[in-house]
Formats: structure tokens, C-alpha cells, sequence
């Protein structure tokens, strides 16, 4: 459930990139099923724009695309995606070997969880709650993952 869960974070960041633009994770949380991405962004979206986000989203994982995860040098990493694998969280200079994922034309991002083979594992994201912290410049935008058709493994309630 974890795994799916996580993994739905970078579809979701991949979506918001897409429809508002916005780049950089401020903050994220998962935890049995829901998940909370928190991006830096100027304004509230509209309602149409959050739906937008979420049809992108589950579009993405009814493509059952891919997902490569693979640890490479950071220099090579770097080279390759520039600085659109990091976030807002700095990771230690010292740390020269980075775990990568990496959604094709979509979302790529150091990190160091684990995640599905293919988006269509996940099942769906529906979002709950878009809050927008207009002080610090945050959008938080919680999610909950729904049960992929014919998948008795989990359930996630609202």
C-alpha cells in the first residue's frame, strides 16, 4: 500500500507540473493509502484547474507507463536532468551515489523510496483537500488512492 502510495505522489507531482507549472516539492507525507504533496505556488488553483490535475493524473496511470528506478552517480544524474531531481529539501553534498525515479516525459526525482514497476499499479488518486498557505507561497494538495478494478488487496475509505 506504501509503495502504490508513494509512487502516486510523482504521478501527482508530474500532473501539477503540467497543469499549474509549479516545480518545487516543498514537502510530502504517505501514510496506509493517503498521501499530501506540498509544492511552492503563487495562488490557489481553481476548481477546474484541481480537476484538471487529477484527470491528468489518472490518465497517466491508465497509460500503465513505466517507472525506472536505477542508483547512479550524482555527477551523472546532474548531468543528465540537471536540477529537476531535486526538491526543496537539499541532500547532503556528501552523498554522491543517488536513487532515482524516473517517470518518462512526466516527473523525475532523487529519492529514495520504493515504488510500483508501472503507473497502472497504482490504481487511481482522487484529491481530497486543496489548501493553499498563501503566507509561506504552499499549496497542499491531499490525496487518497482508490482500489485498482478487481484488486481485492486494499481499500482505502474516504
Amino acid at each position: 500500500m506504501l509503495v502504490r502510495t508513494h509512487t502516486a505522489l510523482h504521478v501527482l507531482k508530474g500532473a501539477v507540473q503540467k497543469v499549474l507549472g509549479a516545480r518545487w516539492t516543498a514537502g510530502v507525507s504517505v501514510e496506509d493509502g493517503k498521501g499530501r504533496l506540498v509544492v511552492q505556488f503563487h495562488r490557489k488553483p481553481t476548481d477546474d484547474e484541481v480537476t484538471l490535475i487529477e484527470e491528468e493524473a489518472n490518465q497517466k496511470i491508465s497509460d500503465d507507463q513505466g517507472i525506472e528506478e536505477l542508483e547512479i552517480d550524482r555527477s551523472e544524474a546532474e548531468a543528465r536532468w540537471g536540477d529537476r531531481i531535486y526538491d526543496l529539501f537539499p541532500l547532503p553534498r556528501e552523498l554522491t551515489r543517488l536513487r532515482i525515479v524516473n517517470i518518462a516525459n512526466w516527473n523525475v526525482n532523487a529519492c529514495k523510496e520504493r515504488h510500483c514497476s508501472r503507473t497502472g499499479e497504482i490504481g487511481g488518486i482522487r484529491i481530497q483537500k486543496v489548501r493553499f498557505r498563501d503566507a509561506k507561497k504552499l499549496l497542499e494538495i491531499s490525496f487518497v488512492i482508490e482500489q485498482k478494478a478487481g484488486d481485492d488487496s486494499y481499500s482505502v475509505k474516504a
